[in-house]
């Protein structure tokens, strides 16, 4: 370890009773060049934080999300970015050029014009889930009934996965999102989702829908592994983020009532949690400097997302939520060509989930405390646990 290496902080800086972002990222992006860290795996790596570094760290073409080269990343000594060889269709894993192939394949399943198509479906989804909701009583697990149920339908309906099936893929995506799972248990959920996955492609292969997986088989760009490992890189993207953004932007809400029904909030709300804060791990495959840091080829980075996004000098009074201010710089889906592919989806479900929620149940609240709730700590993805209401 060299001496840099020595006065590394600690990756992982949540903690229960801690706010997030962690307070102490305001004190990297104040400092000279980057933050040194050292992961739980033991492999040190460099902590981008200012919003114009991060956002140059993600589209500098020297600077790679590449697993398969050498000084990648892992968060933990069980987590790892899968590569595209070891899950061919995992596109999120490979650079341009290999890149942009699945990237034109799907964007026609992600416009803005596809989405605004699809909104009376995802209307229909939320009021059924709110039905469901109401329908058991007064009080309700808002995670578990409510911001996993929507996202959750929605991502099944795009794929032609039947609703049957939505606790399944809840049950094994959580154990791959959870730093704390052993290799093991990550090893057989993930063999237990490609299992299904390919079970599904084979049937829709055989009896075609009006679904994204049979339009993706139709049009022969992919290969039957490549549409696998697309799929499940989606069934995984397509729901635990949203579920995360729409339980803690309640919880703003709730604690923020002025704003309610304001059309604005979704993209402060994405701004402010920031949920996918660790995400994007790269690595330097050149000599590169961001931030006024050499960075040597070979050397992991970790473009922070949620420092990024409450970067005081991009963003006045970044911990204040406020709707007013101008929040669409912000990064929450990452920045350049591995930006997010279904943000424009993420952006209405999570507007009809609280237009929908807070009209239909006027009287919601939290049952307990703020700081009582149970909050993500050991994920790699930020949100709660759960979030028991009453109304």
């Amino acid at each position: 370890m060299s001496d840099t290496d020595a006065d590394a902080v600690p990756f992982l800086l949540r903690g229960p009773g801690k706010p997030f972002p962690p307070p102490e990222y305001a004190g990297m992006r104040r400092r000279d060049g980057l933050a040194r860290a050292v992961l739980p795996s033991g492999t040190p790596v460099w902590l981008v934080t200012r919003h114009e570094d991060v956002r140059a760290a993600l589209t500098d073409p020297r600077i790679s999300s590449d697993p398969t080269h050498e000084g990648f990343p892992r968060p933990a000594k069980t987590v790892g970015v899968p590569s595209a060889q070891e899950v061919p269709g995992w596109f999120v894993a490979l650079d341009p050029p290999e890149h942009d192939r699945f990237r034109k394949a799907l964007i026609p399943e992600f416009t803005v014009r596809r989405i605004r198509e699809l909104r009376p479906a995802i209307q229909a989804i939320v009021d059924a889930s709110v039905d469901a909701m109401l329908a058991k009583g007064n009080t309700a697990d808002l995670v578990e009934d409510f911001a996993l149920s929507v996202p959750s339908l929605v991502i099944s309906m795009l794929l032609g996965v039947p609703a049957v099936d939505r606790d399944f893929f809840e049950a094994k995506t959580k154990v791959l999102v959870t730093i704390s799972a052993s290799d093991s248990e990550r090893a057989k959920a993930s063999e237990h989702l490609l299992r299904y996955v390919n079970r599904l492609i084979l049937l829709r292969t055989k009896r075609p829908g009006d679904d994204l997986l049979s339009r993706l088989i139709g049009n022969g760009v992919l290969s039957v592994e490549e549409l696998s490992g697309v799929a499940m890189l989606l069934l995984i993207a397509g729901h635990e983020t949203t579920a995360n953004n729409i339980a803690l932007g309640a919880v703003t809400l709730l604690t923020n009532p002025e704003w309610i029904g304001d059309d604005r909030v979704v993209e402060e709300l994405l701004r402010l949690h920031s949920v996918a804060d660790i995400v994007a791990l790269r690595v330097a495959v050149e000599d590169v400097e961001i931030g006024g840091q050499l960075i040597r080829a070979g050397e992991g980075i970790v473009p922070l997302v949620a420092a990024a996004n409450h970067d005081e000098n991009q963003f006045g009074c970044p911990a204040h939520f406020d709707p007013s201010r101008s929040a669409r710089q912000h990064v929450a889906f990452g920045y350049g060509v591995h930006q997010c592919l279904g943000q424009n989806l993420v952006r209405v479900e999570m507007e009809l989930a609280y237009r929908t929620l807070f009209a239909r149940v006027p009287g919601l609240r939290l049952a307990v405390p703020v700081e009582e709730l149970p909050f993500k700590y050991d994920g790699v993805l930020y949100g709660l646990h759960a979030l028991p209401v009453c109304w």
